[in-house]
């Protein structure tokens, strides 16, 4: 049923999707630039025509009454954002029990200004899973998966490879891009011996 949607999403979106091969095993998929909620929908379309199984993060609000059912079926799972290190864990602890899924992760929000948030970096590194970097690009009006990276734990040469990808990604609405950049990328705050 849901390739069945993708595939009619596709045949009458404006959006044309460009994309290199699904990943062959479980991975981290990276949606950005994420400027719009509608970028929530390309990202399910783009998992469903690919049989990539989806699984999301979401505030708890939004799971809250008649809206939870509904986003659990969507592959969401609640999260508490007020502590991020147990977002990390929860995540890691769904993969370490065998669960199979593609994990798809916005690291800016929503909002532009701030940097990136860590966790995909951190959950990479945990488990072990890869890293496809998935995109939105509103001036050619295609969306997909790019390259999928492995992490190295070298974070300032990997983040460096990822805007690399990005830089001419604007996202649906570009003035609200950011820059593909974590607030510190020298490892220290990932718990990362920058020496090895």
């Amino acid at each position: 049923m849901r390739r069945f949607l993708a595939r009619v999403f596709w045949t009458f979106s404006r959006w044309s999707l460009a994309t290199e091969p699904a990943p062959t095993r479980p991975t981290i998929l990276i949606g950005a630039p994420h400027t719009s909620n509608w970028d929530f929908v390309l990202m399910l379309a783009i998992a469903w025509r690919l049989r990539i199984p989806a699984r999301w993060l979401g505030k708890k609000g939004l799971f809250r009454g008649w809206r939870g059912p509904i986003m659990r079926a969507l592959g969401g799972i609640p999260v508490d954002r007020t502590d991020p290190s147990r977002v990390v864990d929860e995540v890691v602890a769904r993969i370490r029990s065998g669960e199979v899924f593609g994990l798809v992760v916005t690291p800016e929000g929503t909002r532009s200004g701030a940097g990136w948030k860590s966790g995909f970096y951190r959950i990479a590194l945990q488990t072990g899973m890869p890293v496809t970097l998935g995109y939105v690009d509103r001036t050619t009006m295609t969306t997909g998966l790019g390259p999928t990276l492995e992490v190295t734990g070298d974070v300032a040469a990997d983040m460096a490879r990822i805007r690399a990808f990005y830089t001419d990604k604007a996202g649906v609405r570009p003035h609200l891009r950011t820059e593909p950049r974590l607030r510190d990328e020298s490892g220290a705050a990932l718990g990362i011996d920058p020496a090895g």
